[in-house]
């Protein structure tokens, strides 16, 4: 069956295997992507669909949903992680991403809704269980799916973008078509990089503002009762916090389920909450000021990310002195957007210290998803 196209740029959809997906979405992307390297093949790889396949034959798969701006680079980590478990572990590439931020002008949040549904319904008739995961606006995603569709055995949630911290996402639908770039398309901020983009139209946060909605209004409504693996950094500099600690704490009822919180907790009554795992995210041993919004998906082996990485991310929201110093490769700390410390020089903190000791808490609810309930003994964490 012939692709098709997505109304977003064009993004070809509609196939019936996950290979055709693939392989078309690399065409795809090779025709409009605007590369910001020399080695195009490289990021072609690093911004299509992916998939890992377990040793033998899968019984459980789950599908992978990054978030606004991001690619599917987003779970190069973690989706490898996932098949030494056993798991077919696939992720995809939402519409109006991987080429340029641009081409998020015309996208709607429908758009990114048939990608997921196309991909799960592919997933199923290929495996007897299958969990959803997210990243950010990709956990909003997920979270309403699930929600929609019992069959779905749980949840991987990094990040969950189930509420801004901003009094003002919800103007986003309505200015959109008026000023269609917050920062503007021209401005010194960089527009992207090798695996995301850095600017983002205004269309881009209406659909995440939508999606967040949703989410919230199924949370309010009724708790999920299957198995939820949610990962929080506690000076997150884009996501109310303190609500996501109350969602998991009274919406995700599992015994199984797991909170992994980086960073001191919102309420003491946290601390007595034994599903809630929590991880200093102060190490001045390792220049870290604070953790990330997206540092906790990574790797310190990541080769684009790690803590040896080659892809720096610089524009920080600091001055431009600091930004300069940074790009020159002076040393640095790391932290999450925004973060400012005198006589400190701080980039983006793109990966995770914790990583092994998170994948194992990680692997312990899925497993625990489909067998009688223990509680969880979580290994200590380096």
């Amino acid at each position: 069956m012939a692709a098709v196209p997505s109304q977003a740029a064009g993004m070809p959809l509609g196939q019936l295997r996950f290979e055709d997906y693939q392989y078309d979405t690399l065409q795809w992307l090779e025709r409009h992507r605007v590369f910001q390297t020399q080695n195009r093949s490289a990021e072609l790889s690093w911004n299509a669909p992916q998939q890992w396949r377990p040793q033998g034959k899968p019984r459980r798969g789950i599908l992978l949903i990054h978030g606004l701006g991001d690619s599917p680079w987003s779970f190069h980590d973690v989706g490898a992680r996932l098949a030494e478990q056993g798991f077919l572990a696939r992720s995809i590439l939402l519409p109006g991403h991987g080429t340029q931020p641009a081409d998020l002008l015309e996208t709607s949040l429908e758009d990114w809704r048939r990608v997921v549904a196309e991909q799960v319904a592919i997933l199923q008739r290929e495996v007897g269980q299958v969990y959803l995961g997210g990243f950010s606006t990709g956990a909003n995603l997920a979270l309403e799916y699930a929600y929609a569709h019992p069959e779905i055995a749980g949840l991987l949630l990094f990040s969950p973008a189930f509420k801004s911290d901003s009094l003002y996402d919800w103007l986003t639908p309505w200015i959109s078509w008026i000023r269609p770039w917050v920062l503007g398309s021209n401005s010194e901020r960089p527009m992207q990089n090798a695996v995301r983009y850095l600017t983002v139209p205004t269309n881009g946060f209406a659909q995440f503002y939508r999606s967040s909605r949703v989410a919230r209004r199924e949370l309010q409504q009724r708790s999920y009762d299957k198995p939820v693996f949610m990962v929080v950094v506690r000076h997150d500099s884009v996501l109310d916090t303190a609500y996501l600690m109350e969602s998991f704490q009274t919406r995700f009822t599992h015994p199984a389920s797991r909170l992994v919180w980086y960073g001191e907790p919102p309420v003491a009554a946290a601390a007595d909450d034994p599903r809630v795992l929590v991880r200093s995210d102060a190490l001045p041993e390792r220049r870290i000021s604070q953790f990330s919004h997206m540092g906790l998906l990574f790797s310190p082996e990541n080769p684009l990310y790690g803590q040896d990485g080659s892809l720096r991310i610089c524009w920080n929201g600091q001055d431009e002195a600091a930004t300069a110093a940074c790009e020159r490769g002076a040393p640095v700390w790391f932290s999450d957007w925004g973060y400012r410390e005198d006589g400190k020089v701080h980039a983006r903190l793109t990966y995770n210290p914790y990583f092994d000791w998170q994948t194992q808490v990680m692997a312990e609810v899925l497993e625990q998803g489909a067998t009688p309930v223990r509680m969880i003994q979580a290994t200590k964490a380096p």
